[in-house]
């Protein structure tokens, strides 16, 4: 079972070191961004695996939280032991934590 974290459970936890990784494509980076973010596509992690801490606190992230969740089940399976998902992803942290970054 992969955590759901809420974006304000989610800032407390990358405040304490936890790992954003963002697996949106390029252009929806490009539109908005949750800055200190690792950014890594969706359809690159597999190829990307080694670029990622096995022992680091994950919470993945997309735009609504339904492909990071793929992610984090993903990471899961390959070993990773501490991933969660960003529940409504960036368009909930928006809403929740920082308005600054745009809506899409």
């Amino acid at each position: 079972m992969i955590d759901q974290l809420a974006p304000e459970v989610a800032q407390s936890r990358i405040a304490q070191g936890a790992m954003l990784l963002d697996v949106r494509e390029p252009w929806e980076i490009a539109t908005a961004q949750v800055e200190g973010s690792v950014v890594i596509p969706m359809r690159d992690i597999p190829q990307r695996l080694g670029e990622l801490d096995r022992s680091a606190d994950i919470i993945c992230m997309c735009h609504h939280g339904m492909r990071s969740q793929q992610v984090a089940f993903f990471l899961m399976r390959a070993g990773f032991e501490r991933v969660s998902n960003l529940s409504g992803g960036i368009d909930a942290w928006s809403r929740a934590v920082d308005p600054a970054v745009p809506r899409y």
